[in-house]
């Protein structure tokens, strides 16, 4: 299917999908969560997809919600918002709890549900240019995008809300020092460092990172009982696996494994 705000393809089970709104700072209007929607749900259910890419086209990675548009919807706006906001989280919970990992490159601002998207993705490279704040309550609204669970527990409760309350700008270096994004690279840079990572991941256990993926998603709502129940359930399910079964192998046999995903 082809896009119209968005890029994907998936070759030899490296996904990358890229943001193409660049004349829109990358923002995000209906027609975009209606893409993102449907592109999650491929992926998600793409046996042959081992790692996603995320990037976006020109300056910004995104700026987040389309406020032009929404403004030009007058009294519609609540009904308009309601509907992109079950496209857009549908979405984002389809690429957090995928099994295949998620690599995001920030080659620019990410503000609002652009932040929101690039805090959902397992690992995160931004560029040294790179710019975030969350800008919701600026506009008088509420944050979304999935950012009130992943923001959290990336940087502590109380570190997200003096950037929800006062929308503080924070440059890659502090993203970095916030445990916000895993490493920052010259703008020229991150694209390709994030793609070799993803090809990296792309070569691995994919059920294995499916695993770590829902296990940790689970852990902050589970008792201890609990969690050691889901951790023995998933290493047991694993073992009997090619993969585990190969992992296993090539480390008695001192050789590097060739997973299967």
């Amino acid at each position: 299917m082809s896009y119209k705000t968005l890029i994907f393809e998936n070759k030899d089970g490296l996904g990358e999908l890229t943001l193409n709104r660049p004349e829109a700072a990358n923002s995000i209007n209906v027609l975009m969560s209606e893409e993102l929607l449907d592109v999650s749900i491929k992926c998600r259910h793409d046996q042959s997809l081992r790692a996603l890419l995320l990037t976006a086209t020109g300056k910004m990675f995104s700026v987040g919600g389309d406020l032009g548009s929404f403004a030009k919807e007058g009294k519609n706006i609540s009904n308009v918002l309601s509907y992109m906001t079950h496209q857009l989280h549908g979405a984002f919970f389809n690429f957090s709890s995928m099994r295949a990992p998620t690599v995001v490159a920030i080659n620019g601002t990410a503000a609002g549900a652009g932040m929101s998207l690039a805090c959902l993705c397992d690992i995160s490279y931004a560029a040294e240019s790179a710019k975030f704040t969350m800008a919701y309550t600026g506009a008088g609204l509420s944050p979304d995008g999935t950012s009130t669970y992943f923001l959290p527990r990336l940087i502590g409760v109380r570190k997200t809300k003096e950037l929800m309350l006062t929308n503080r700008l924070l440059s890659s270096k502090e993203a970095l020092d916030w445990g916000l994004v895993n490493d920052v690279f010259a703008d020229d840079e991150v694209y390709e460092s994030a793609k070799k990572l993803a090809i990296q991941l792309s070569q691995g256990p994919t059920d294995a990172f499916g695993a770590v993926k829902s296990l940790l998603n689970e852990s902050y709502q589970n008792s201890l009982p609990t969690q050691v129940e889901l951790e023995g359930m998933h290493i047991a399910t694993l073992s009997s696996g090619e993969d585990a079964q190969e992992g296993i192998a090539a480390f008695l046999e001192k050789r590097k494994p060739n997973f299967k995903g």
